[in-house]
Parts: C-alpha cells; structure tokens; sequence
C-alpha cells in the first residue's frame, strides 16, 4: 500500500484501483445469502445488508446494529469453497465501530456460546468509517472455506455496534456435485463378491 498516490505517474492506477480491488472483493456474490445468519442484531435481516458490491461499500442507508450489547455474530455460508485472503469492516467513525474481530472457520450454526473457543484468528480493528484498511488472513487456516463465522466481540465504548460492510477478498471454487453418485456405484452390491464364500479347501491335512 506504501507509494500510493506518492510521486509522478501513480495517478492512473490510482483511478484504476477501485475496479481491481472491486473484482477482489466479489465473495459477497458467492455467499448463500438466504441461509446467512446474524445473532443479535437489532432488526431482522440487516445483517445481510452489509455484504454488498465494493462501489456501495460507503453508502449508509444499509447497516446492521446490535441489540442488547455490542456483540454481532455473522454465520456466512458459501455456495461453494473459498479461500480468504482478506477482510474489510466499515462502521462509524465514533465508539460503535468495531474494535475487535474473531474468525472461525466451518462451524455452521454456530451461537455465542461456541465463540468462547479459539479462534483460527483474531483482529484488533482501527477505527475504518471510509472502507480503507484491509486485515489480511493466514490464508493457510482459510482455504477451503466453506462457512464463515465472524465474531464482533467488543467495539470502542459504545453500547451497540453499527456496522456499514463487511468485504471479503479471495477466491472461489465451486462445489463438486458428482460425489454422491460415486457413493452409490460403490454401494451397489458385486454379485461377483458372494462366490467367494462358496470357494472351501478341498483337501485336510493330517499330521
């Protein structure tokens, strides 16, 4: 990140940088949108809100909120394999933006409860009301993807947490489908395995 917008002929990729990093932060398309869960937000289905396109990721008509605490809990399932590379989290620009995020890795369903394990990582956040800072994963930890859960678990001071986009960058593979029909070949019974049982030595020997 370090030179950008410094010195003579940075401007045009500068103008280019939005496109690139839009087409890297596309994992919101390939999230299973109906399924995706948000614990204690404080209206109904705002949590799905904040995963949006990269060119929306300042707008503030869409956000989620927190309820009774400053805890959010977003289980993300994908329609396929992903590999997180990277995460972005925009709030305001006061005590209810995020300070700290826990991420999990395949644990669908997960509540609260489950959040006290640990976590395959963990993020102090600065305060981002622009969308600007990226926390970079492990991405050994993060490939093969496919449900993640992010933990906010405490935020600046405030007593709730507002929470304009969450973006995630990496790539994605999509689901092999042909597995089942592989397990029922398998499972078919082998006439030819029963002759077998017929097949008895013919001779004793006596010492």
């Amino acid at each position: 990140m370090s030179g950008h917008g410094h010195g003579h002929g940075c401007a045009c990729e500068a103008e280019h940088e939005p496109a690139e990093r839009g087409l890297e932060y596309g994992l919101y398309r390939r999230i299973d949108v109906d399924k995706l869960q948000c614990l204690n937000e404080s209206r109904d289905g705002d949590g799905k809100l904040v995963f949006k396109p990269w060119d929306q990721r300042n707008q503030r008509d869409k956000y989620v909120e927190s309820d009774t605490d400053e805890e959010l809990l977003f289980n993300i399932p994908f329609t396929g394999s992903v590999k997180l590379k990277g995460i972005i989290i925009s709030g305001e620009d006061n005590d209810s933006h995020p300070a700290e995020i826990r991420l999990f890795k395949n644990v669908p369903q997960m509540a609260f409860d489950d959040a006290a394990r640990e976590p395959e990582q963990a993020f102090r956040l600065n305060r981002d009301p622009h969308a600007e800072l990226e926390y970079p994963t492990k991405i050994t930890r993060f490939s093969n993807v496919q449900h993640l859960s992010i933990h906010i678990s405490k935020n600046f001071g405030s007593d709730s947490t507002r929470i304009y986009y969450i973006g995630l960058r990496g790539e994605y593979t999509e689901a092999h489908r042909h597995e089942v029909t592989i397990c029922n070949y398998e499972a078919a019974a082998n006439p030819a395995d029963h002759k077998v049982e017929s097949i008895i030595p013919q001779t004793n020997f006596i010492s």
